[in-house]
């Protein structure tokens, strides 16, 4: 079955992390072998030839760049134009895989139109994975001018923050609210029809914006708080707001979201019976909070710092997203269902927010 991932970190993996995602993951893993400087260093998930092998031929793909100011701990940049000009070196990663027809960028209706009609034909041809330009943290947008800019570059989702306390607006971990320079980015965003991207913003900071931004919103990689209570994820008042608003919430895959009580370090996912079972776990509470499941979706973040030691004991690569239909077909989803939570919503929310 077709899928569509609302949440991949591909250029930072390529740029930070040295891969060529052209390149099986066996092939990624063993090339990493005795390196110790990322703690999932022979353990990726994420390869493009894996996204083709597992139908996963659309997705949401990052540029991040966080600025830590001085007295943040939080590794980042030292200046908003370092992280500016780290983000801008991603963007040239993903144009450089669109030179090489390994990817194709979609902006509007028409390039996703065409991209779906590619994709739904059989002819075996090796096809591009079609990616939307997303931007997680805005701190390396240094003036509205240059999120002017990134638009023009495609760029059509932003989530404000990320952890710790950002410049316009806080994260995960954080305290407060937008700000002026909050409701300023805002305000350029819905004037550019840009998706506002809820994951990760603070409490605080998550209410005040969704009072004021009025575009589209959408979550593409948040789990609930209700199955793992913790700041990062969503409270169930949230989720009712974020279905009021017509958004999609992406399910992660990050093991520490997914189950109670995760020590980074000390569990494994065998040891605590992690499966990919409970990510239909947090598919099902918001399907039963919404009545439907209209308002769910997959944005695994895999690979988004972590790799084979902190996900899903039965997940080998990305590939292995093929077996979610048949887990809620147990659960009793129907064929529907599971066509709307495996690409479905979000593709009717991105003809809706760019009609």
């Amino acid at each position: 079955m077709f899928i569509l991932d609302a949440h991949l970190d591909l250029a930072m993996n390529a740029m930070e992390w040295n891969r060529d995602l052209r390149r099986p993951v066996i092939d990624i893993r063993k090339s990493e072998t005795g390196l110790t400087d990322k703690p999932d260093r022979t353990r990726g998930t994420v390869s493009l030839p894996a996204m083709r092998r597992g139908q996963i031929g659309l997705c949401v793909a990052t540029l991040i760049a966080r600025y830590s100011k001085p007295g943040n701990s939080l590794p980042g940049w030292n200046s908003p134009q370092q992280a500016w000009a780290q983000t801008q070196g991603q963007l040239a990663w993903y144009r450089a895989m669109e030179e090489l027809g390994e990817m194709v960028q979609i902006r509007d209706i028409n390039s996703l139109t065409k991209h779906l009609d590619l994709w739904s034909d059989t002819d075996g041809i090796k096809k591009p994975i079609g990616y939307i330009l997303s931007l997680e943290g805005a701190d390396s947008i240094i003036t509205p001018k240059h999120l002017e800019k990134s638009y023009e570059q495609g760029l059509r989702a932003l989530g404000p923050a990320h952890y710790g306390p950002g410049t316009y607006a806080q994260g995960t971990n954080a305290t407060g609210g937008i700000g002026d320079r909050g409701k300023e980015l805002l305000k350029v965003m819905e004037e550019l029809n840009i998706i506002l991207d809820a994951t990760h913003l603070c409490d605080d900071s998550f209410w005040e914006a969704l009072d004021f931004f009025k575009g589209a919103v959408w979550a593409s990689h948040s789990n609930c708080r209700a199955l793992v209570s913790h700041n990062r994820q969503f409270s169930d008042e949230q989720i009712k707001v974020l279905i009021e608003r017509n958004a999609v919430i992406g399910m992660p895959l990050d093991a520490w979201m997914m189950i109670p009580n995760w020590e980074r370090g000390t569990s494994s996912p065998q040891s605590t019976g992690l499966l990919l079972s409970h990510m239909v776990d947090h598919m099902d509470h918001i399907c039963q909070i919404a009545g439907n499941s209209l308002h769910v979706g997959i944005g695994t973040d895999l690979d988004g710092g972590f790799g084979k030691e902190q996900c899903p004991a039965d997940l080998d690569t990305i590939a292995d997203l093929q077996v979610l239909p048949q887990l809620l077909t147990k659960r009793g989803y129907t064929e529907t269902d599971i066509g709307n939570i495996m690409h479905d919503n979000f593709i009717r929310f991105l003809q809706r927010a760019w009609t």
